[in-house]
C-alpha cells in the first residue's frame, strides 16, 4: 500500500477536490429601455431608476420636491 512521505495541506487537498466553478451573471434586459441589467435588480437609465420595467424613481421630480 502507497504511503505518502509528506502529508498534503487541506487546502491543498480542498483545491484537489473542489467542483465549483465559475458561473457568468444572469443578465436581462429591460423591456422599457432594452438595456441590459442584473437578473432581480434596479437600473438607471437616463435619471431614472428602473425596475420590472417600471420607473421606481424619477431624480429629476425627486431633486424638485
Amino acid at each position: 500500500m502507497a504511503h505518502p512521505k509528506h502529508r498534503i495541506s487541506q487546502t491543498r487537498q480542498a483545491k484537489r477536490r473542489t467542483h465549483y466553478k465559475i458561473e457568468a451573471p444572469n443578465v436581462a434586459t429591460c423591456p422599457t429601455t432594452g438595456q441590459p441589467h442584473l437578473m432581480h435588480h434596479a437600473h438607471w437609465y437616463e435619471g431614472k431608476l428602473y425596475y420590472k420595467g417600471r420607473v421606481v424613481i424619477d431624480k429629476e421630480a425627486a431633486e424638485n420636491a
